[in-house]
């Protein structure tokens, strides 16, 4: 169980840390286009609220502009608790329920595309 918290809490503080410096002028890897390296949302206050050092406004901000690009609104609300709950994170994704596991594959390309975008 503590294995598994930890291994969810590195998914969250590595989309966190890839985030963290890198290309100011990034793009998409699927559509090529210039995306915005700041945004507001719920990825964005989750981020901002959480007590982990990484949590810049510049950081969430970024990490909340690929989750416009990536995730649905009401996806991007469930994956903002995450950061309140990380043990929900970690439920989810050892889910056996095929909606559950599409989520979950979704948050986790989002994870990488913000590491892709924000690194």
């Amino acid at each position: 169980m503590k294995l598994s918290l930890i291994s969810v809490a590195a998914v969250a503080a590595f989309t966190l840390a890839a985030c963290s410096s890198g290309n100011r002028n990034a793009v998409t890897s699927a559509a090529r286009a210039p995306i915005s390296q700041f945004a507001t949302g719920p990825i964005f206050q989750g981020c901002v609220q959480s007590d982990r050092k990484q949590a810049s406004r510049s950081r969430c901000g970024c990490v909340q502009s690929v989750a416009n690009q990536s995730l649905s609104a009401g996806e991007q609300r469930r994956g903002a608790a995450f950061f309140k709950n990380p043990h929900q994170a970690q439920v989810t994704r050892t889910s056996d329920r095929p909606a559950d596991e599409r989520f979950w594959l979704r948050w986790k390309a989002f994870g990488d595309q913000a590491a892709r975008v924000c690194g």
